[in-house]
């Protein structure tokens, strides 16, 4: 079976509302679908990279080619997982989590999107509390890191809500223009002061030499 030799296939985050693994081929098609139904305003732009400027079609195909460069660059040393979130069966979004030097570092970071009919229903508060707990408890972080544009309120909210400190700001040209972006981290005391969100993790065991973790046992 595939997932013997890519055991992350058999990985699955749930919260009281949601589901996060990794999607078969036809998930990803319908989360690219989803993504081809826009996933913020088209007046503002809350990602360093503007791939949602792109036209729908393009958007699409540039999250299932994003979906296999994640898969096919993975190693120990540098990885990103890419978990599509799911309510009730239905595809909602994408929420990644990162790593580099993990093992060392003990540091990961968090970036996310939802489709735009999903936003404002405490969705992103949740899946980004799944993937901090695999982060914390899970693989061992010590420190997990993120960032919003500073226009980008509920990513803000959610931040702040699950514990993040504001660590500085960095600028960036995003479409032309000069942007502040605000950075995020929370570490492992923060989080257990913020942990209400109930999470469970299946299936991990086996990944952990994914991550540059020994494995159990």
């Amino acid at each position: 079976m595939l997932s013997d030799h890519w055991p992350l296939l058999g990985l699955r985050l749930t919260t009281p509302r949601l589901e996060l693994r990794l999607p078969t081929e036809d998930e990803l098609g319908r989360l690219a679908d989803v993504a081809a139904e826009g996933v913020h305003e088209p007046d503002r732009m809350p990602f360093l990279v503007p791939w949602s400027d792109l036209p729908p079609a393009e958007r699409a195909r540039s999250v299932v080619q994003h979906h296999w460069l994640r898969r096919g660059t993975w190693t120990p040393q540098d990885w990103a997982l890419t978990l599509t979130v799911f309510r009730d069966g239905e595809v909602l979004g994408l929420q990644a989590v990162t790593g580099r030097d993990f093992a060392v570092r003990r540091e990961v970071g968090t970036g996310s999107w939802l489709g735009m009919r999903f936003h404002s229903q405490g969705i992103g508060t949740e899946m980004r509390a799944a993937v901090l707990e695999l982060a914390f408890t899970g693989l061992g972080a010590l420190e997990a890191v993120s960032g919003a544009m500073a226009d980008n309120a509920a990513s803000l909210a959610v931040s702040r809500k699950l514990g993040y400190r504001e660590d500085g700001v960095d600028h960036h040209v995003v479409r032309g223009a000069r942007v502040a972006n605000t950075r995020l981290r929370i570490d492992r005391a923060g989080w257990e002061r913020h942990r209400t969100i109930p999470v469970a993790i299946d299936g991990l065991d086996r990944c952990l030499p994914l991550f540059g973790l020994p494995q159990a046992g």
